[in-house]
């Protein structure tokens, strides 16, 4: 059966106002001491915004680490003293211009469990109304209206290709009430 591992120490690498670097010397199961490298994060969410049954809100942008168009689901990390519910309404503020009548917790996920600890909340939002936006400086957003199909085919062809997305959307198909 597998057992915990130990953690027998912890050093803060570095750090940044998104995330620290951590190494961790810990037992391994053979008795070992090893040495693990990870991102710990403070988490995030995602928001999937359903405006009718088969219409969904979107946001295009351009992703700096892959100098590539991602097309996404609005989202983001997390502000620790904000509660999930919270943070997913600042999100779909921020990235979509809407507020959600109706928000809903879908389920959780991990985006890299060998790279980061951090943990995803998706959530759905209805009830949808127009808000004013206020994204950040280093954000451009274009908003796109989608319906199922449409992001189920641009999965398929390689132009909707993120994978917090990807897990959103799945969670999604298979918990949406």
């Amino acid at each position: 059966m597998f057992q915990r591992l130990e953690t027998l120490s912890r050093e803060v690498r570095s750090t940044n106002p998104y995330w620290d670097y951590y190494c961790d010397k810990y037992r391994m199961p053979n008795g070992n001491v090893g040495e693990y490298h990870y991102v710990h994060s403070k988490g995030s969410v995602f928001v999937v915004p359903q405006l009718a049954d088969d219409l969904f809100v979107l946001v295009r942008q351009v992703r700096y680490l892959n100098q590539r168009v991602s097309v996404e689901f609005p989202g983001g990390g997390v502000e620790p003293q904000l509660s999930r519910p919270l943070n997913a309404a600042r999100e779909l503020a921020e990235e979509a211009g809407l507020r959600a009548g109706d928000l809903r917790t879908l389920g959780e996920f991990n985006p890299y469990n060998g790279v980061t600890n951090e943990i995803c909340t998706v959530f759905l939002a209805r009830e949808l109304q127009a808000e004013e936006r206020e994204h950040d400086e280093s954000e451009e957003f274009d908003i796109v209206h989608w319906s199922g199909a449409r992001i189920d085919e641009a999965i398929r062809s390689g132009e909707l290709w993120d994978g917090m997305t990807l897990a959103a959307w799945s969670l999604y198909k298979t918990c949406a009430p």
